[in-house]
């Protein structure tokens, strides 16, 4: 089978699956696990938008291009057919992030062989584990993906019995965005309450018929997309724990944008930027990609929260921001 890969999430799932060698093509962002020699493959997206450009002028962009029905990413359509693929990754969860799904379909289309699509739309993270499932299945690694999924769904477990359910945990307050100030959505949120924080500017509700949705059908419980919200209402939320891990952001740059954010004026009003429990995350590696590393990340948020930094897994992209609040 020759799989091509559009979407970083899938790409590392395959991996997972020890499906790498089935790779014949693979999107710009893919570059995640790194021993798996990916720079090696063809690349066939790129981006429209200037992924260097400060935060405040990438939103600007973003939101012109959207407007005026311009792509923010394009593919390849001629390599792609010389790669002659069998089955296409791809996702149809957000437009702004990868190449979108109408784009991958019509290019389909034109090619001189039929390949199958497979499109990831997760919102949850059982959905993530689902999509393991689903990449195995369609890529023939059906008995790798269950005993992979087992295992993801193991460890998420294993670490949420260090959280004390019946506590009222603290605040957190995530920025997946930093210009605007854009806050947590889907996976993240149902992380963060199961780590046992709060996430009060974009909780989890609970799907209708569900009841309560607690203990083991915490599953039932799903928040929206992430959300722009006013500095003033960050503030006014009172987060105890703030994570600043912008979205395909490396942590580096990650850090320069949260010591920008410390130089606002409203900053230094955050218990957390007082209590010194600001944690900036490589957004571009954990959090904001539904792959396996969502189980790594919430092993480190249980660790962060929970005051237990053994279970935090050793080499986390992550740094305390040290930077004092004005």
């Amino acid at each position: 089978m020759r799989v091509v890969s559009l979407v970083p999430s899938a790409t590392e799932i395959l991996c997972l699956l020890g499906g790498r060698e089935l790779l014949v093509g693979r999107s710009h962002e893919c570059n995640s696990p790194t021993d798996a020699g990916l720079g090696e493959l063809p690349v066939l997206t790129k981006r429209t938008t200037d992924a260097g450009a400060a935060p405040g002028e990438i939103d600007a962009i973003v939101r012109a291009d959207v407007a005026a029905g311009r792509p923010l990413y394009r593919l390849d359509e001629r390599l792609l057919s010389a790669l002659r693929p069998d089955l296409i990754l791809t996702q149809d969860l957000c437009g702004v992030c990868s190449i979108d799904l109408a784009s991958v379909r019509r290019a389909a289309e034109r090619l001189d062989r039929p390949a199958r699509i497979v499109s990831l739309n997760p919102e949850t993270v059982e959905d993530v584990l689902d999509d393991v499932l689903r990449v195995g299945r369609a890529a023939g690694l059906e008995e790798r993906a269950r005993h992979a999924a087992v295992e993801l769904r193991s460890r998420l477990w294993r670490a949420q019995e260090h959280v004390n359910p019946y506590a009222d945990g603290p605040v957190v307050g995530f920025l997946e965005w930093t210009d605007p100030l854009f806050v947590a959505g889907h996976w993240t949120v149902q992380l963060i309450e199961r780590a046992g924080g709060r996430h009060p500017l974009n909780p989890t509700v609970a799907r209708a018929g569900s009841g309560a949705a607690a203990g083991t059908q915490m599953g039932e419980r799903v928040a929206g997309a992430s959300v722009a919200v006013a500095p003033e209402a960050f503030v006014a939320s009172r987060p105890e724990f703030v994570v600043v891990a912008p979205c395909g952001v490396e942590l580096a740059r990650a850090y320069g944008e949260a010591e920008a954010l410390t130089r606002r004026a409203w900053w230094g009003e955050l218990p957390a930027a007082r209590s010194a429990r600001v944690a900036v995350v490589d957004g571009d590696a954990m959090f904001n990609r539904p792959g396996p590393r969502l189980v790594d990340a919430f092993e480190w948020l249980v660790g962060w929260l929970n005051d237990r930094p053994g279970l935090m897994p050793r080499g986390f992209p992550w740094r305390p921001l040290r930077s004092p609040a004005p």
